[in-house]
């Protein structure tokens, strides 16, 4: 019997036909042509053509007067953004780290990575505390107090969303996984500069963290001291004020206003 069943032919995708064409620009450093992108990518060269319609109408490649394909502005707005949230976390990083040497607490700065909180920096505190978070961790939104200060520039509707999808019980049990009840907790906390969390991750360990913000008001990061609960009370006045400020010197150091909101 004749197997008529045909091999799957391999194709490359818009996407990785687009790449292609921006790395070859980016390994030549200059405009080129469309044959010479054609001929290093090794496609048609029709292909390329249609393809680099399709991206200098979108502003992520141009052309010069001489009909030489180059980098569009789009790119760059792209890039002015990743090297905003880059600046910040070098700034971030060592407001971290200074902040750990005064207060003798473990510090980490944290940041959004869809439904879950992701520690992206951590500085040891004194003595032996220890925590089962590390830089990678990653947990529930819902978790943490960094976790409400991520959302809290949202809108409501955007944050109960968020939180209906993300949210999940801890292992502790404290964890709030209400959608509505942790919308209304992260606005408050963010309009605040600081929010708190006891046990809701991690039993006997409590969070006190504060949003960096971004130029337009948005929480792209946290700086959060994270401590055993029984210093909690003998520390949180100067803790709270700490967090608060090394938050603050973040966004002054990166050129961003601290006193934009975002209104609810």
């Amino acid at each position: 019997m004749q197997d008529t069943s045909k091999a799957p032919r391999s194709r490359t995708s818009g996407i990785d036909r687009t790449l292609q064409i921006m790395d070859i620009l980016l390994d030549y450093r200059r405009p080129m042509t469309a044959y010479e992108l054609a001929k290093s990518a090794a496609a048609p060269v029709s292909t390329i053509y249609r393809l680099i319609d399709e991206l200098v109408e979108r502003g992520m490649l141009s052309r010069t007067s001489e009909s030489l394909v180059w980098f569009g502005p789009r790119l760059m707005h792209y890039g002015l953004a990743y090297r905003s949230r880059m600046n910040m976390y070098v700034e971030a990083e060592k407001e971290m780290l200074a902040l750990s040497r005064r207060t003798g607490e473990m510090v980490q700065v944290c940041a959004r990575d869809g439904g879950m909180m992701v520690v992206i920096g951590m500085a040891e505190g004194e003595g032996h505390f220890r925590v089962t978070s590390d830089v990678g961790t990653r947990v529930p939104l819902n978790w943490t107090a960094s976790g409400l200060l991520l959302l809290g520039h949202l809108d409501p509707a955007e944050r109960i969303a968020a939180f209906a999808e993300s949210a999940r019980p801890s292992n502790t049990g404290l964890a709030e996984t209400d959608p509505e009840a942790l919308s209304e907790r992260s606005r408050k906390d963010f309009l605040e500069g600081l929010s708190v969390q006891s046990g809701s991750s991690e039993e006997g360990v409590v969070c006190i963290a504060a949003p960096i913000r971004d130029a337009d008001g948005a929480c792209q990061l946290t700086m959060s001291v994270v401590m055993p609960r029984h210093r909690l009370e003998e520390k949180f006045d100067s803790i709270s004020v700490q967090v608060r400020e090394a938050a603050s010197l973040v966004e002054r150091a990166v050129g961003h206003r601290t006193s934009a909101i975002v209104p609810a």
